[in-house]
């Protein structure tokens, strides 16, 4: 297989989760997050995107370095560092938010709904980076 062709799949690896989640968030914008099974449904939603671009990552990284790009294996590497770090920061912040529902201590879901939306604007800014990116790795 060409290194071009290689190096563009690698890409794609880090692509496809990215727009799938881009695709997938906004609906969360047209319901209320005060339906406990709303919420636990796009806490899932995090929970496996950041667990998918974690994977997608590390075996973009190893296609970038078959493909002799190194610096873009770099790159495919913090993807996957930060995805892990920002799971681990994101989940805990949101069962902090449903435990105090849960608990009483809180109704509102403003915090919630700024959660949901950091999440979009992370994967925004990252799927703007590695779709620009997409030109200098061919």
């Amino acid at each position: 297989m060409p290194p071009d062709a290689l190096a563009l799949y690698a890409a794609v690896i880090l692509l496809l989760p990215m727009l799938c989640f881009f695709l997938s968030t906004p609906t969360f914008l047209l319901v209320g997050l005060d339906v406990p099974e709303v919420t636990q449904l796009l806490r899932g939603l995090f929970n496996g995107y950041f667990l998918v671009m974690g994977i997608a990552g590390a075996v973009a990284a190893v296609a970038f370095v078959v493909a002799g790009r190194p610096a873009f294996a770099v790159g495919a590497v913090v993807v996957a560092v930060f995805a892990i770090a920002a799971r681990r920061w994101f989940l805990r912040r949101m069962d902090a938010e449903l435990q105090a529902r849960a608990d009483g201590r809180s109704t509102s879901v403003r915090p919630l709904r700024v959660l949901h939306l950091e999440g979009m604007l992370v994967n925004a800014i990252q799927f703007a980076v590695v779709l620009a990116s997409v030109r200098l790795i061919v």
